[in-house]
């Protein structure tokens, strides 16, 4: 009389299905997969209280939520490994030669994920970027919204007109949102530059350019560098210390901080090039401001904006010839 249809044999205590033996499965298995799904989701679980936990002392500060996240991240992956590793080997030649053949493996398959995993690090240890900062990775420009082991997520902006003709496409002509939301692998930063716009130094310096006739060019100055003061004089003054930070850390040369002009001439007219100093974000906002005022400023001192003109000087005979009406007769020639 045959057994049971399911039921556990030897000294393993291995599974059986109508006298066929399972191989790898048996009760000593079968609890390590039970005591694996109870850590997994107990790590889950705590996960998630340390995110609440987290969240309701830290407000809504969007660094502290950042690093917060990374920190638990980190922590409960950690555990998840070593937790794993302490319930299926119990012999550490076995595990050694298990983590030999799996890492050799993983590094053949998953190239590009071991390494945007280790450009993460990179990233943290280094501090390339944070939660917030504006940068340039790649080919995409704008603000870094998240970041994770494998993947950046970036909000793109758009881009000034100097730079429009680089790839991908785009339609935003200046510094703002666009809209899309850009997924890049980590593994870029071992590739290509990345440009950090507010990492230590939250300012840029800006530029913006007026042709002026020449003999308006000594009344036009003032009203120029008078306009570009009165809007950028608050933000000179927080850069200050900014800049003073920047030099205690790194070899940086004294910079202007006020505004100034440069002058350039050319074949048709006078070319003042102002450089002063803007916030991050918002450019566009304070340069409209700017240009409306010295507008304003130039209309007031009846100043224009020079252009180039084009003088004809020979026109070609023209003969102009009647067409016969429609009513008389088209003699043949």
């Amino acid at each position: 009389m045959s057994g049971p249809f399911v039921q556990f044999t030897g000294p393993n205590h291995a599974l059986t299905l109508g006298g066929v033996k399972l191989l790898g499965v048996n009760q000593q298995n079968a609890h390590k997969f039970l005591f694996t799904l109870i850590l997994f989701a107990g790590l889950y679980i705590l996960s998630k209280a340390l995110r609440f936990t987290a969240h309701k002392i830290g407000g809504e500060r969007q660094r502290t939520a950042f690093w917060t996240k990374q920190g638990v991240s980190l922590t409960t992956f950690i555990l998840a490994i070593v937790g794993f590793c302490s319930i299926w080997f119990d012999n550490p030649t076995r595990l050694t030669t298990g983590v030999g053949l799996v890492s050799a493996g993983v590094a053949f398959a998953l190239q590009k994920v071991i390494t945007s995993f280790a450009g993460y690090f990179v990233i943290l240890r280094g501090k390339t970027f944070n939660v917030g900062d504006r940068i340039k990775m790649g080919s995409v420009r704008g603000d870094v919204i998240s970041l994770n082991f494998i993947q950046t997520v970036i909000m793109e902006m758009g881009e000034p007109p100097a730079v429009q003709t680089e790839d991908p496409g785009m339609w935003v002509h200046s510094r703002q949102y666009s809209g899309r939301i850009v997924t890049i692998a980590n593994s870029s930063i071992f590739d290509e530059p990345v440009y950090n716009y507010t990492r230590d130094f939250p300012f840029i310096w800006e530029e913006m350019h007026f042709p002026i006739v020449y003999g308006d060019r000594h009344r036009a100055e003032p009203i120029i560098l008078n306009a570009i003061t009165r809007h950028t004089e608050d933000i000179a003054e927080l850069a200050g210390p900014e800049l003073e930070r920047l030099k205690q850390r790194f070899f940086v040369e004294a910079s202007d901080l006020k505004p100034r002009s440069y002058m350039r001439i050319t074949d048709n007219w006078i070319e003042f090039t102002v450089r002063f100093l803007v916030r991050t974000h918002d450019i566009r906002a304070l340069k409209d401001a700017i240009s409306r005022e010295i507008m304003d400023g130039f209309d007031a001192a009846n100043i224009g904006i020079a252009s180039g003109t084009y003088n004809i000087v020979g026109f070609p005979p023209i003969r102009i010839e009647s067409m016969p009406s429609s009513t008389e007769p088209v003699q043949d020639r």
